[in-house]
C-alpha cells in the first residue's frame, strides 16, 4: 500500500481546483478513475482487450477489474479470462465516509457530515455471492481497498427534507486507509475473528464481527461452501459451525 501514490493520484483526478468548479465535472466514476490509476500507473496497460472482452487493466500477465458493484456483471469476463490469466478483482469498501448534500436549484452543498455506518469486507460478501462458483479458482484474486471517501447526494428525494429515496451523484476518495487481500481459499480464514468460541452461531459470528444477522449469515454460507468453516450440529434451531484444520 501506498498511501502517499493514491493521493498524488486522487488530487490529479479530483483535485482542489477541479471541485472548486464544480462536482458536476466529475460524474459517478471518480472511485473506479483513481482506482485504475494507482494499480496501473502505465496508461498503456489500461483498457485492454484481452480474450473478447476489455480489461480494466492487463500488465500482460495479470488482469485487474475495479468493480465498485454489480459482480454478476462479471460472470462472462471469468469465463473467459480465468483459465488463461491470473485476475484480481478491486471492490472498494468505503470505511469512512462524509456526507455533503447537493441542491440542483441552487447550486449549494452542505457541509460534510461524517456518517456512522462504517463499511467492511463482510459486506462484499453480498456480491462475491453473485460469483460464487468462481471463488475456488486458484487464479482468482481479492482485493479490497479501505477508503475515507466523500459522498455527495442530490437533495430529489421524496421525504420532507428530500433526502429518503435521494440519488448519489458520486464518490470522491480521499484517503487509503488499507487493504484486505485475499489471495486463496485458505486466506479466507482470516476473516473469522481470534477468540471465537468454536462451536459457533451465525449470530455469535455477526456480534463479533460487528454486523447484522442477515451480513454475517451471507459470510459464513460462503465460507462453507469453499470448506473453509463445515456445519456441526444443531444448537436449537441454529446451525453451528467450526472451521475446517488444514493437514
Amino acid at each position: 500500500m501506498d498511501a502517499k501514490r493514491f493521493e498524488e493520484i486522487r488530487n490529479n483526478i479530483a483535485g482542489v481546483e477541479r471541485a472548486r468548479c464544480g462536482i458536476g465535472t466529475l460524474q459517478e466514476k471518480t472511485v473506479h478513475a483513481i482506482l485504475k490509476d494507482y494499480y496501473a500507473p502505465d496508461k498503456d496497460m489500461q483498457e485492454i482487450w484481452v480474450g473478447g472482452y476489455v480489461a480494466d487493466i492487463y500488465t500482460g500477465k495479470e488482469i485487474i477489474e475495479i468493480q465498485t458493484a454489480g459482480f454478476d456483471k462479471l460472470r462472462s469476463k471469468l469465463d473467459s479470462f480465468l483459465p488463461h490469466h491470473q485476475v484480481t478483482i478491486v471492490h472498494p469498501i468505503p470505511r469512512i465516509k462524509y456526507l455533503i448534500w447537493m441542491d440542483e436549484e441552487t447550486k449549494e452543498y452542505s457541509k460534510p457530515r461524517k456518517s456512522n455506518v462504517k463499511g467492511s469486507v463482510y459486506r462484499a460478501f453480498y456480491e462475491l455471492y453473485k460469483i460464487k462458483p468462481y471463488l475456488s479458482d486458484e487464479n482468482l484474486h481479492l482485493c479490497f481497498p479501505l477508503l475515507e471517501l466523500e459522498e455527495y447526494r442530490l437533495l430529489n428525494g421524496w421525504s420532507k427534507d428530500r433526502k429518503r429515496g435521494s440519488r448519489r451523484y458520486d464518490r470522491i476518495p480521499t484517503a487509503l486507509l488499507g487493504e484486505v487481500r485475499i489471495d486463496c481459499v485458505s486466506d479466507y480464514a482470516s476473516l473469522i475473528p481470534d477468540g471465537l468460541l468454536e462451536p459457533f452461531t451465525v449470530q455469535e459470528f455477526g456480534k463479533a464481527v460487528g454486523e447484522r444477522k442477515e451480513t454475517a449469515a451471507k459470510v459464513l454460507h460462503i465460507l462453507n461452501y469453499l470448506h473453509v468453516i463445515e456445519r456441526r450440529e444443531n444448537r436449537g434451531r441454529a446451525y453451528t459451525y467450526c472451521t475446517v484444520k488444514k493437514g
